[in-house]
């Protein structure tokens, strides 16, 4: 079973001149065919995001008759923005929408379904996204759109921006993206406006990036971040923001916004695989967008310096987003004409600087969450997700059914390499269900092909474990599929559990469920509002990968090993002690770990040698 939005890296997308122009000549047929006699370029099975989408393909249009004076485009865009102009600008409220804060206003919005009063709750960023489709055609207007034509599209952009920010509460789903968005419209517009109002108009979106936005930003990972639906980050919308950031630094110049592009770049950076793999978010825990995406992350990866284009999108929204019939939709229209417009190269080797949250070389990657607890491993081209047990998540060694990996304390972190080897070593002080304070040391060492880690603590009682993660995806070409084999070997037992069937508050990774699906099937609100984090976080046990500990540890101590990685043959690490310091011997390194209080300045001490 694959998994459906986990598909190709968006860099290996062809982004020349002559791939753009074979995009735009299929949107162009396409749009001819299907135009109706009123106008209108929105696909027949168009129901929801529909407000805005009839006017993206005609940015599309207008973005194409620049690059190629197609003399049938000049009607065609003519015709289709008087149907928008005439058929998709709504003035009276519409029934039940609840973040008014000037009733009858008279502004123009656009509206995420038709039906008045049916689903109005999505009317915030369909009028967003109609702004942004608005501003492109004003920017492709001269010799193509009448005077008058112009004018009455320019008037209601301006209204769309008041409704946006006059008439309604500013960003009312909380949604990061979404905020940017309309920033950028703002932006955009007051280079058409007259200069006292367009200067009006900037002021007020540079204004409300700082105080709605910018001053709301959450901390994940040691990141500052525009929150996206109540949490700090979303693999589907944060790429999308991404590249929101990159088209307000390029059309205003204010370095704030490649600032904090840089900072949600290297965030990105850091809990991305090295194949491209994430999953979490509060919207959507393993959908990925696809174009939408690209102008961000190949903007910022050549800002930032790493390979952020590894990202794994969704191909079948790889050049502009679809219905199931691989019909053009215009919803992200926007996007795609920005993407055409940009001429950044991709940034295609990874970042050779260490970063906190990460360890990455070749093949293998470790990402770690805020409490430098692994939230994704991936070797072998297998990707290993925090195990569930008695409601406790993510890596480390469980005694008592009690899982020690949440710190009470400061978090030490050293990097080492040495000899085509990267090494991280995690000091972490935790408490169990003794009272007792512990240090955990955790050792990941790798050579980008293996992946070796150690684990050691003062000594357990009872008949500890090591909760060494949840195999459940690896890559298969071009896609990512959905597996419980672990490739992996231990210094001791290592065993594979799987939890009770058919209980949605377990899962098993044979099972043909998604972890999304599982994380929404938990969640509080349906699917597509609730957040599936917060429902992942009620599982109570999981698929899971327990090693034991290794014998012939020193005596004050339990260790644990586990070889991710290729290769059957034996692992047989030998452990002593040396001093206070730990040395650890495996068949490709030796390490010495110092003792858990640290050096002179209390930070962790290792040696690596090849």
């Amino acid at each position: 079973m694959h998994l459906p939005h986990q598909r190709g890296p968006l860099h290996d997308l062809a982004d020349t001149p002559e791939a753009y122009d074979a995009v735009l000549a299929d949107v162009t047929e396409q749009a001819l065919a299907r135009m109706t006699p009123e106008g209108s370029l929105e696909h027949p099975d168009c129901v929801d995001d529909i407000g805005d989408t009839s006017l993206g393909v005609t940015s599309l249009l207008a973005l194409a008759w620049q690059r190629n004076k197609d003399p049938r485009l000049p009607e065609a865009v003519r015709r289709s923005l008087a149907f928008h102009l005439s058929e998709r600008v709504y003035t009276e409220d519409n029934p039940g929408y609840p973040n008014l804060r000037i009733r009858g206003s008279g502004l123009p919005y656009a509206r995420y379904t038709l039906a008045a009063g049916a689903h109005p709750i999505g009317d915030w960023p369909s009028t967003v996204w109609a702004l942004l489709q608005a501003v492109n055609i004003l920017d492709a207007a001269d010799g193509l759109v009448d005077d008058g034509q112009r004018a009455e599209l320019l008037k209601v952009a301006h209204g769309y921006w008041r409704w946006l920010t006059e008439a309604t509460f500013f960003n009312p789903q909380e949604a990061g993206n979404q905020a940017i968005g309309c920033v950028v419209g703002g932006l955009m517009l007051a280079r058409h406006l007259p200069s006292a109002e367009g200067d009006a108009v900037r002021r007020t979106a540079l204004r409300l990036y700082q105080d709605e936005i910018r001053a709301h930003r959450v901390a994940d990972r040691g990141a500052l971040l525009p929150p996206e639906h109540g949490g700090a980050y979303d693999n589907n919308y944060g790429p999308i923001s991404l590249s929101f950031l990159a088209q307000a630094h390029r059309v205003s110049g204010e370095e704030v916004f490649a600032e904090d592009g840089d900072a949600l770049a290297r965030y990105i950076d850091a809990r991305l695989t090295s194949g491209g793999f994430d999953n979490g978010g509060p919207r959507y825990s393993e959908q990925h967008s696809a174009f939408e995406s690209v102008l961000g992350l190949r903007y910022f990866s050549a800002r930032v310096g790493s390979d952020l284009g590894r990202y794994r999108g969704d191909s079948r929204w790889a050049r502009h987003a679809c219905k199931a019939d691989g019909g053009v939709d215009g919803h992200f229209a926007w996007m795609l004409v920005w993407q055409i417009q940009d001429t950044t190269r991709w940034h295609r080797t990874p970042s050779a600087a260490p970063a906190r949250h990460q360890l990455r070389a070749g093949s293998v990657s470790v990402a770690f969450d805020d409490r430098m607890t692994p939230s994704l491993v991936e070797a072998a081209g297998t990707y290993y997700l925090p195990a569930a047990v008695n409601r406790q998540h993510g890596f480390g060694p469980v005694t008592d059914g009690f899982l020690l990996c949440r710190p009470m304390g400061e978090v030490r972190v050293r990097d080492v390499a040495s000899g085509g080897l990267k090494a991280k070593l995690v000091t972490k002080p935790v408490v169990g269900r003794d009272h007792v304070l512990r240090h955990v040391q955790s050792l990941y060492v790798t050579d980008g092909t293996t992946l070796w880690t150690t684990v050691a603590v003062e000594r357990l009682p009872g008949t500890p474990y090591l909760l060494a993660g949840l195999p459940y995806a690896t890559d298969d070409g071009d896609r990512v599929r959905r597996t419980a084999e672990p490739r992996a070997a231990s210094a001791a037992g290592l065993r594979l559990t799987h939890p009770a069937p058919d209980d949605p508050h377990h899962f098993d990774a044979r099972a043909d469920l998604t972890q999304e699906q599982a994380a929404f099937a938990l969640a509080a609100d349906p699917r597509g509002y609730g957040n599936p984090d917060e429902g992942w976080r009620h599982l109570v046990a999981s698929t899971a990968l327990e090693a034991a500990p290794v014998p012939g540890a020193p005596e004050d101590l339990h260790v644990f090993a586990v070889r991710y990685g290729p290769g059957d043959d034996a692992f047989t690490p030998a452990f002593e002690r040396e001093g206070t310091a730990l040395r650890v011997r495996t068949e490709a390194f030796t390490a010495l770990i110092g003792d858990a209080a640290g050096g002179t300045d209390a930070e962790p001490e290792l040696a690596l040698t090849a």
